[in-house]
């Protein structure tokens, strides 16, 4: 049986483990072509788009979505089965919620409160979560320009539990101390946005990984593509096939190969 592999090429299989890969050269117009005749259902797409946005908790966009997709209500929040599975209360999201925008303001003293408050052995029990929560405490006394009290914060408060210390991390965060612009530095990452939006998407498979009542909580399955479409480019890149490379997520812009 013949057939295109993702990456545009043929590949012959003519038993489970004898199987010949072929390079067949494919233009952006033929890959695209190709895209526009594999048939998904948009009521799929809806529901993992759904599904991450109710599980992550965003729920204002999760009911503009509802709306604009025309969900009858809005999904459940099940760690198996999260459209299918039985509905958890409307207050756990709503906790989610205000957990997540406190991280996310940089209110870290907040969140802290609002997690011992909903779930007060969370803490206890995930003690290297709680070292990822005291770093970013640290980075926005830096943010704010508190010097002594970063550097007494970080005595008192991030050396307690050396077990769950992350001595890589620590040193990254107080080398910030040493510029007048963190926020240009080499560990600029450290400063940026997109480090508390980690941080809080880490607490909130936390919660909801202890909701479900496993270990192998299962993922939103739209953030579990995106990885796969990256590591997938990322495994091309290395063994420099030409492919059609998806440059831009959020807009879906696909650059040619080389040969296009």
């Amino acid at each position: 049986m013949q057939r295109f592999g993702p990456s545009g090429y043929l590949f012959t299989n003519s038993s489970p483990l004898n199987i010949t890969f072929v390079q067949e050269t494919m233009t952006l117009a033929e890959w695209l072509a190709s895209l526009d005749n594999l048939h998904i259902q948009r009521s799929q797409i809806n529901q993992m788009i759904m599904e991450y946005l109710v599980l992550e908790g965003y729920k204002g966009a999760a009911e503009k979505f509802k709306l604009e997709a025309g969900f009858d209500s809005m999904p459940s929040m099940d760690g198996n089965d999260p459209i299918d599975g039985d509905d958890v209360s409307k207050s756990s999201f709503d906790e989610r919620i205000r957990i997540r925008e406190a991280i996310e303001e940089g209110k870290i003293n907040h969140a802290l409160f609002l997690i011992n408050h909903f779930y007060p052995e969370l803490i206890d029990q995930n003690r290297d979560l709680y070292f990822r929560l005291q770093q970013q405490q640290l980075i926005e006394l830096i943010r704010e320009q508190k010097t002594v009290e970063a550097l007494s914060f970080a005595q008192e408060q991030l050396s307690v539990d050396e077990e769950y210390l992350d001595l890589v991390e620590l040193e990254r965060t107080l080398a910030l101390l040493a510029f007048d612009k963190p926020e240009s530095s080499p560990y600029a990452d450290l400063m940026g946005i997109a480090h508390r939006q980690q941080l809080a998407s880490q607490v909130n498979e936390v919660i909801l990984r202890e909701q479900s009542g496993s270990a192998e909580f299962v993922k939103p399955k739209f953030a579990t593509l995106i990885k796969l479409l990256l590591w997938t480019q990322n495994d091309l890149e290395k063994k420099k096939a030409k492919y059609p490379k998806i440059t831009d997520l959020s807009n879906a812009v696909i650059a040619p190969s080389n040969d296009d």
